[in-house]
């Protein structure tokens, strides 16, 4: 029986550049750090980001960029303040995708390893409530 979300990992090409990124961006907090040890496949970190376990690994950054992304829930007040942190390190952010009302506001943007994030403001039952609404 599945029973949640263990964790989500990143393959990055510089781990203390992402370490930055994940702390200014998600208010990542670092809970484990493998420094010159390697249990896994490469040197890793692991972070909470609200309650996820967030793992970060060296490697090689992706070749290209996609629509593939992880989104994490913000509230909408802290919508314009996310936008400036972002924008604040040159990360590119991508134009989002039309939204009825109801349905919450995105900021989508990559980070230097061409990976793909969205912060939202609203919930699933949010976006299902606003879509049963029809049109």
């Amino acid at each position: 029986m599945i029973e949640g979300l263990s964790h989500i990992t990143f393959i990055v090409s510089d781990l203390d550049k992402a370490e930055a990124f994940f702390t200014y961006i998600f208010d990542a907090k670092k809970i484990y750090d493998s420094g010159d040890k390697t249990f896994s496949i490469s040197k890793e970190r692991f972070f909470d980001i609200g309650g996820a376990w967030v793992v970060i690994m060296q490697g090689e950054s992706l070749a290209e960029k996609t629509y593939n992304h992880t989104a994490f829930k913000i509230a909408a007040e802290d919508y314009d303040e996310r936008l400036q942190r972002i924008t604040s390190l040159g990360l590119e952010v991508k134009e989002g995708r039309s939204r009825v009302d109801g349905e919450g506001q995105s900021i989508y943007f990559y980070d230097y390893d061409n990976h793909l994030f969205e912060l939202h403001t609203a919930t699933l039952e949010d976006r299902l409530k606003r879509y049963n609404q029809g049109h």
